[in-house]
């Protein structure tokens, strides 16, 4: 079974590398220092298992969790931490395993074990509510073809337009297929929903002008305008009122 090495210490990585090393149904085909690094590795290997460290910079290991669940054949997720505390929050979500550090070779080999016993349905089902109670970070898309990792403070708003949402980010546009409504649900307290289809980052707006197009958001560093709807107008005035 293929499996990836996730943690930002590389004497961990070494000795999980040591230990799966002496184990005959095992491989180790990629290693990764973050949370973001984790995301894109597992896109490219499509691994069985991957030994996922919690606490890492860039990109935590509940958040690369929450990404990596969304792809189509996610792996088996095994949690590794220094802090006990941690370990009971990831086993709350649904992650197939986890090990304290340091990792001890009968509970790797455990841990190992019960991810080789789970079909695909049931890692999809094990892994549902990973990170969902933290809000994401960064944003995933697909770039011609290669996976891209959008973070959320370089974003200046949503825009749906049927199945798909243009993220307007500091680096042009992506297109995502996560829907409006879900968006506006998770970043309820960064974005504002301003017309049915569309949500600004309140830290990016200049202002709100009244032309005979109606009333527009403008932003700061990019030219774009927003349409402000009817319906929103007098939530979006108040909220900008309160900035």
């Amino acid at each position: 079974m293929k499996i990836i090495i996730v943690d930002d210490e590389k004497p961990a990585r070494d000795r999980l590398n040591r230990l799966i090393g002496g184990l005959d149904e095992y491989q180790v085909v990629a290693e990764a220092s973050n949370g973001s690094e984790a995301v894109k590795l597992t896109e490219q290997f499509e691994p069985d298992i991957i030994l996922l460290d919690i606490r890492m910079p860039v990109m935590d290991g509940l958040e690369a969790a929450s990404h990596i669940f969304k792809m189509k054949h996610p792996p088996a997720i095994i949690f590794t931490t220094a802090f006990a505390d941690h370990a009971l929050e990831a086993f709350e979500t649904h992650a197939v395993d986890y090990l304290l550090k340091p990792v001890k070779i009968d509970r790797l080999q455990d841990a190992l074990s019960s991810c080789s016993r789970l079909n695909r349905a049931q890692i999809k089902d094990r892994l549902q509510d990973i990170g969902l109670n933290e809000v994401r970070r960064h944003i995933c898309a697909r770039v011609r073809g290669n996976l891209v990792l959008i973070a959320l403070e370089d974003i200046f708003y949503f825009h749906a337009e049927q199945k798909y949402v243009t993220v307007r980010h500091t680096g042009g546009e992506v297109l995502i297929e996560e829907p409006l409504k879900a968006l506006e649900v998770e970043f309820d307290e960064i974005f504002v929903r301003i017309h049915r289809n569309a949500l600004v980052r309140l830290d990016k707006v200049a202002g709100m002008k009244n032309n005979a197009d109606g009333h527009q958001i403008f932003f700061n560093e990019i030219e774009d305008k927003m349409e402000v709807s009817r319906r929103h107008l007098p939530g979006v005035r108040k909220i900008l009122k309160g900035l």
